[in-house]
């Protein structure tokens, strides 16, 4: 992968096989505080490009609570593309 390549982060492909489990992808998840004092999440990349976000959650707990669902879940979630185009009327 190039350095153009890489500073537009994964693509689509990339996305469809972690999230089908092909391969494993290191990196981190951090846990912070807001500015509105809320717990959020955000996954990084072992380059440290931010890959996904969370909302923002009440308590530290079940923000805990939505990394491990998404390490629990993830291998088995379907790709709903709602880019594509809608297909032709008959």
């Amino acid at each position: 992968m190039g350095a153009q390549e890489a500073a537009q982060g994964p693509t689509l492909q990339d996305v469809k096989s972690l999230v089908s489990g092909r391969f494993t992808m290191a990196g981190k998840f951090e846990v912070y505080q807001d500015s509105a004092g809320k717990f959020r999440f955000r996954l990084k990349a072992t380059n440290g490009q931010v890959i996904a976000t969370a909302q923002g959650y009440e308590t530290k707990k079940s923000c805990l609570n939505g990394i491990e669902s998404i390490r629990k879940n993830a291998p088995d979630a379907k790709l709903d593309d709602q880019t594509a185009a809608p297909a032709a009327k008959a």
